[in-house]
C-alpha cells in the first residue's frame, strides 16, 4: 500500500466524512505544531493529561506493568487526526507501534520532519481513516480520535470507520468538546475571542457533541462506551485535570465486551 496518497488539501476528498475547509485551515497551521508559544499552545498544555489518561487506561485494559520503561512493545496504536504528532511522539516512546493519520498533507510533513529529528520510527500516513479501512490495513490495538470528530462533516461515519479499525479485545479513545453553554461561553467566546489561545473560528459549536451521541454513533459497532471523563481547566494553577465535570472536554473510552474479546 503505498504510503502517500493525493493530498486532500486538493479537494479529492469527495466521498469521505472530512470537512476540506477544516483540513485547509490546519494545513495553513502545519508548520507551527511544536510552538509551545503559537497557535498550539493550549494543546502543548492539555497534551500531558490525556497521555496520562491513554497511558493509564491501556495499562489497566491490557494488563501490563506500568513500572516497565516501554510497556506497550507489540502493541499497534492508530493514531487518527494526528496533526503534527503530538501524541503519535509520546505514544512511540512508550512502546507502541504507531500509525498516525492526517487528511493534511502540511500536517505529516510536520510530523515526519519532527520524528525524524527525534529519531523515532513512526509510520505517518496523508490519508482519511475511510481510505485506510478501505485499503485493507491491518487492525489496531489501539486507535486514538483525539480532538477530531468535532472537525469532521459526518462524524457518526467517521467514529464507525475509526470502531472498524479496533481489533477484538483492543480499544477505542474519542476526545471531543461538549454542546453545552457552558462549553460555548468557555471554548468559543472564552478561549477564541477573550483569551485568544486559539484562533477565531478554530471552533464551530454546532459541531460539539454531547456524550450520548456518541454512544449512538458507536450502536451497530462490537464496541461498548463507558463513561464519559470530563477534562477541566484549573486558571489558578493553570493545569489541566481530570474531573467529573463534562460540560466542556471529555473523553470516551470504548472497548469490546469480556466475551467478545476472546
Amino acid at each position: 500500500m503505498a504510503e502517500t496518497l493525493n493530498s486532500l488539501d486538493s479537494g479529492e476528498a469527495a466521498g469521505f466524512s472530512i470537512d476540506e475547509g477544516e483540513v485547509s485551515r490546519f494545513s495553513a497551521l502545519a508548520a507551527k505544531w511544536w510552538d509551545v508559544k503559537g497557535e498550539f499552545a493550549p494543546l502543548h498544555k492539555f497534551n500531558p493529561t490525556r497521555v496520562k489518561f491513554i497511558r493509564e487506561t491501556c495499562l489497566a485494559h491490557f494488563s501490563l506493568d506500568y513500572r516497565t520503561r516501554a510497556p506497550f512493545e507489540g502493541l499497534q496504536l492508530l493514531d487518527v487526526g494526528c496533526g503534527g504528532g503530538l501524541l503519535s511522539e509520546p505514544m512511540r516512546r512508550m512502546g507502541f507501534t504507531v500509525t498516525g493519520l492526517d487528511a493534511s498533507e502540511k500536517n505529516i510533513g510536520t510530523a515526519r520532519a519532527h520524528a525524524g529529528q527525534g529519531g523515532l520510527d513512526i509510520r505517518y500516513l496523508n490519508q482519511t481513516v475511510e481510505q485506510l479501512a478501505e485499503s485493507g490495513e491491518v487492525l489496531y490495538d489501539v486507535v486514538l480520535t483525539m480532538e477530531v470528530i468535532e472537525h469532521v462533516s459526518d462524524p457518526e461515519a467517521f467514529l464507525k470507520t475509526c470502531a472498524s479499525l479496533v481489533k477484538p479485545g483492543g480499544i477505542l479513545f474519542v476526545a471531543t468538546l461538549n454542546r453545552t453553554v457552558k462549553a460555548y461561553g468557555l471554548a468559543i467566546i472564552g478561549a477564541e475571542y477573550v483569551l485568544q489561545w486559539v484562533p477565531k473560528g478554530t471552533h464551530d459549536w454546532r459541531k460539539f457533541l454531547m456524550p450520548e451521541e456518541i454512544a449512538t454513533f458507536l450502536d451497530g459497532t462490537p464496541l461498548m462506551p463507558e463513561a464519559p471523563v470530563g477534562v477541566s481547566y484549573n486558571p489558578i494553577s493553570g493545569q489541566w485535570a481530570l474531573s467529573g465535570d463534562t460540560d466542556v472536554n471529555y473523553m470516551v473510552v470504548a472497548k469490546y465486551p469480556v466475551t467478545a474479546a476472546f
